[in-house]
């Protein structure tokens, strides 16, 4: 197979459409604790402008100026410049509270609204798990069709169970608590999903810059085990052959956009990628996964 085959590109095109941004050079660094977690757009950072006791500018970019220090100290000042910005309508608070870190694994140094996220640039972290069986035809996925009245991405393909982690709780106890909501799944079958990796990506957005980290799980249903929508957030679910879902992700744009790089792992991962060359599986893998 060449190196730009149909086939790798009509896969790639989901890669190069979750990473649209070339360079943060016109973007502004913003720190906290001395520990940069996030990039403002030239709007916000002129917005912030106006809080010079809370937000400090210098060479180096903009920092949240908190004292004394603490957790709780820089919590309660991006409240209230959150609330301050949301009035002005630079974005719609959400009500959920996310943990703000330098890096996936680094600890929290404050929490922010999740409305506020893309606007500082500010990472995001949540859970997507794979839901399959294995039948003498091959792998099948349980996919689900999202609600047409979703402000993100209505009416799509989804996976079986996804969801942000918000603030205070880690990846496994997300993952069990959106099985319960979206899918039904009972707790003690949601835990035994497999941890199997991460892909993340750095999108530039209207509302500013989406910089996720999904934590990927994969979890094998048992024959005759039928999950059901718990919640608004999913029409239904419907079991698909894996072959037939990579179909869709190549040829189509009816799958969420970053779902589609959770199947393409999925895809890797199951070796239901075999006609790539072995260069380009390791294009498409380092592709999924932008965010340091």
């Amino acid at each position: 197979m060449n190196a730009r085959s149909p086939l790798f590109d009509r896969l790639w095109r989901h890669v190069e459409a979750c990473n649209n941004i070339a360079s943060p050079a016109r973007l502004i660094p913003f720190r906290i604790a001395g520990q940069q977690v996030g990039w403002l757009g030239t709007e916000l950072a002129q917005a912030l402008a106006f809080f010079p006791r809370e937000i400090h500018f210098d060479g180096e970019g903009a920092s949240l100026a908190v004292r004394p220090r603490g957790e709780g100290a820089r919590t309660a000042a991006l409240e209230r410049l959150a609330g301050a910005l949301a009035a002005r309508g630079h974005f719609t608070l959400r009500g959920e509270a996310f943990d703000v870190r330098a890096t996936p694994e680094s600890p929290v140094l404050a929490r922010l609204d999740r409305g506020a996220l893309p606007a500082f640039g500010v990472m995001s972290q949540g859970v997507h798990v794979n839901g399959f069986l294995r039948r003498p035809d091959g792998l099948h996925l349980w996919i689900g069709l999202r609600a047409r009245d979703k402000a993100v991405a209505p009416g799509k393909l989804d996976n079986l169970v996804a969801g942000g982690i918000p603030a205070g709780l880690d990846a496994a106890e997300t993952l069990v608590k959106e099985a319960g909501e979206e899918a039904s799944l009972p707790p003690d079958l949601a835990a035994q999903a497999t941890p199997v990796g991460r892909v993340s990506y750095v999108m530039a957005e209207e509302g500013g810059l989406r910089r996720d980290v999904l934590h990927l799980y994969d979890l094998e249903l048992p024959e005759g085990f039928t999950p059901r929508p718990q919640d608004d957030e999913v029409e239904r679910f419907d079991l698909v052959p894996a072959a037939e879902m990579l179909r869709i992700v190549a040829e189509t744009d009816e799958v969420k956009f970053n779902v589609n790089l959770v199947l393409l792992d999925f895809a890797l991962r199951h070796g239901l990628l075999a006609e790539l060359s072995a260069d380009q599986q390791a294009r498409l893998r380092a592709g999924l996964d932008q965010v340091a």
